[in-house]
């Protein structure tokens, strides 16, 4: 027996959440390695399927958890074999899957990454999908050309998993960083990150003008909506964007004059189904480039039964950086 977050839909179809006893027989069929799970995090994806506040459950019941890290208990998958240590992110996992706010999970070999020699799982998992996905935001300007010396980076959401460490990872390569956060409170925690500059959200989360005066060589966005927009009318010649997030909304009110007349790049980023290859890029620079010091700034601690009342409050907005759940805790 071990110890998950089970979710099953009630009859008026709101989600019961709940910390309960699970076996190996309730694991789904599908999956050819068994892992032990140390920790988990709770996302923003999470903290939907946890509350019911929005259908991301395709298959009940469900354990959420799109995030885990520990080690190969069985393998029939010929990359993995018991003791290996390996992290997961995505794929659908604690949605159409169940997932990792569990002591135990059952997943594809496809799925899963070596975590990289000398990362605790508790570290993989303060970096987590928030850190990993600010990584390929942050290689995705790079390739576009986007480097230090080319001018301002803008980085929405600054105080959220994303923003936190796009803004660390962002200064720790010289990067000039402005962050913006409807929480001006937490502006000494972002320029501990590195952030030179904290703004307002509130300048850019109202509609406007589809050109605006250019300060930006390179944004990370994880807000959407008129947030991106305005980042984007905003953006000198030739800069680019790297857009992975909708906290704001899922509509973007912009117009094509940028892309055409600045030759601006919007670039979309995706975590949940990037290719192997990327993703062990991104998780080998991230190894490398984090600092524990800055990981204990951006990161707290938490059980699975704190979980659950979590989940409410990172929908709200009430998360400073990341949650990482210790699941065994």
């Amino acid at each position: 027996m071990f110890n998950a977050i089970l979710l099953n839909k009630n009859e008026d179809g709101s989600t019961k959440a709940e910390v309960t006893k699970m076996d190996d027989t309730q694991l789904p069929a599908e999956g050819d390695v068994t892992v032990a799970v140390d920790f988990s995090t709770i996302n923003y994806k999470d903290g939907l399927a946890i509350t019911g506040k929005a259908p991301v459950v395709r298959k009940w019941p469900m354990v959420p958890g799109i995030d885990g890290s520990g080690e190969v208990i069985a393998s029939t998958h010929p990359d993995w074999k018991a003791g290996d240590a390996f992290i997961l992110n995505g794929w659908g996992v604690g949605e159409g899957h169940m997932g990792c706010l569990s002591e135990r999970a059952k997943l594809k070999g496809d799925w899963l990454i070596p975590r990289p020699a000398g990362m605790s799982a508790r570290t993989a998992m303060s970096i987590g999908t928030a850190g990993y996905t600010a990584m390929l935001c942050v290689m995705a300007l790079a390739e576009q050309g986007v480097n230090p010396d080319s001018g301002e980076i803008l980085v929405t959401g600054a105080s959220g998993g994303v923003g936190s460490v796009a803004i660390a990872i962002l200064a720790a390569r010289g990067y000039k960083v402005v962050a913006s956060t409807g929480k001006l409170e937490e502006a000494d925690y972002l320029q501990s990150l590195g952030a030179s500059e904290v703004i307002d959200r509130a300048a850019l989360s109202a509609p406007g003008k589809p050109l605006q005066k250019e300060r930006w060589a390179g944004v990370v966005d994880s807000v959407g909506s008129h947030t991106l927009a305005n980042a984007v009318a905003q953006v000198r010649y030739g800069g680019a964007v790297a857009a992975c997030g909708l906290a704001q909304g899922m509509d973007f009110p912009a117009s094509v004059a940028p892309f055409i007349l600045r030759s601006v790049k919007l670039i979309g980023v995706d975590s949940v189904m990037a290719p192997k290859a990327r993703r062990i890029a991104a998780w080998s620079q991230l190894a490398t480039e984090l600092k524990a010091e800055t990981l204990a700034k951006i990161t707290q601690e938490i059980n699975l039964a704190d979980a659950l009342a979590w989940a409410p409050k990172i929908l709200a907005g009430q998360v400073r950086g990341r949650l990482v759940v210790n699941v065994k805790g």
